[in-house]
């Protein structure tokens, strides 16, 4: 395929309710959307960081600035044998790997486009329908904690994952299981402690959690596994997997016993599937967790789910848990069982709605 065309734009959507983390309250996403004009086709992707640096060092301006002045003038006027070749001519750019997949995946809706055959297939999938949880953040009372739970249950979710923080993890969680005891529930905090706080970790074990997702520091392998052997509560990683070989160096000093998968973060679905790949050889579950994507974004994750390693419910929930309305038709919606079921039309399976895109748009630039 050739590419004759980029364009980026940033879009601005309010969410319906706030989302709060250990990093802080976002009320409305700015994103950036990559589309790509090659082979008579347009294909589309999502840049998934957050607005400020602390998920990761990427945001909407260095992504901006990164496919503006490297990405885009790599692939313009170029063929390509295949998206993931193109992954590889961006190995020399260190880091950036959200702007990378923004790039890369909406080769990857062309490709599919091109061969009549949904995303899925195309990246291997081979679930028509995935599992689904919700992620549910910090709230302004545990009373409104346990009315949302209470909500996402009743709507049929699988799982629940809650966020957690110093001052806001053991009497929150403790409140949880008294109501809902048998629910699917994990927690979520966003590298908020240090092996510090080991015995207010251990007590999680109480809880019978699915998993304490990324405890410890952004980016640290060691202290996990210092941590793993502590508890028995299943570690999971998230911010601290890049590549492949972070998965495969994690897995091997036990620093997890699961992994969740985010497009962005490592890069796009060449990079993905290798990390799915990798676990799946060791018998690791992975999952596919969510960056407050717009439809965009979220149709690349229920594709990338579809993968037969997940087999744990991930964070691809209904368009109308973050927006009054999508940018894409139809709207993402979850069966009364919980589920997604995975679009089989080419490409990857939604249609962007072109006319509430412009209207989002706040600003845009083309190239060739």
């Amino acid at each position: 395929m050739k590419i004759e065309q980029v364009e980026i734009r940033e879009i601005e959507l309010p969410l319906v309710h706030f989302f709060e983390t250990s990093f802080g309250r976002t009320t409305k996403r700015r994103i950036v959307l990559v589309r790509v004009k090659g082979d008579g086709l347009a294909g589309w992707g999502e840049v998934t960081c957050g607005e400020e640096p602390f998920y990761s060092h990427e945001t909407p301006e260095t992504a901006w600035h990164i496919l503006r002045d490297y990405l885009i003038p790599w692939s313009l006027h170029r063929k390509w044998s295949s998206p993931s070749e193109l992954a590889a001519h961006f190995r020399p750019i260190r880091g950036h790997p959200m702007a990378k997949a923004g790039l890369e995946n909406a080769l990857w809706d062309i490709e599919a486009q091109g061969r009549g055959i949904p995303l899925s297939k195309l990246v291997g999938g081979t679930l028509e329908e995935i599992p689904c949880g919700v992620s549910i953040g910090i709230q302004d009372s545990v009373e409104e904690l346990l009315e949302t739970i209470q909500r996402e249950l009743e709507a049929g979710y699988q799982r629940i994952k809650v966020k957690i923080k110093p001052g806001w993890d053991v009497e929150i969680l403790e409140r949880i299981r008294s109501k809902f005891p048998r629910s699917a529930l994990m927690a979520d905090a966003n590298s908020a402690y240090t092996l510090a706080d080991l015995p207010r970790l251990k007590m999680l074990d109480r809880f019978y959690l699915m998993m304490v997702e990324q405890p410890l520091g952004w980016e640290d392998l060691l202290d996990h596994a210092k941590l793993q052997r502590e508890i028995s509560t299943p570690v999971c990683l998230d911010e601290s997997i890049h590549t492949a070989e972070d998965a495969r160096k994690a897995i091997e000093i036990g620093a997890c016993k699961i992994i969740n998968i985010k497009l962005g973060r490592v890069g796009g679905f060449t990079e993905a599937r290798r990390v799915h790949d990798v676990c799946r050889g060791k018998n690791i579950p992975v999952w596919c967790g969510g960056m407050l994507e717009s439809g965009i974004g979220r149709a690349g994750n229920i594709a990338l789910a579809s993968l037969p390693g997940f087999n744990l419910p991930g964070d691809v929930s209904a368009s109308r848990r973050y927006w009054e309305q999508d940018i894409i038709d139809p709207e993402v919606e979850v069966t009364a069982r919980g589920t997604i079921r995975v679009p089989q039309t080419p490409g990857f399976g939604y249609v962007p709605n072109l006319d509430r895109i412009e209207k989002a748009t706040v600003r845009k630039e083309t190239f060739g």
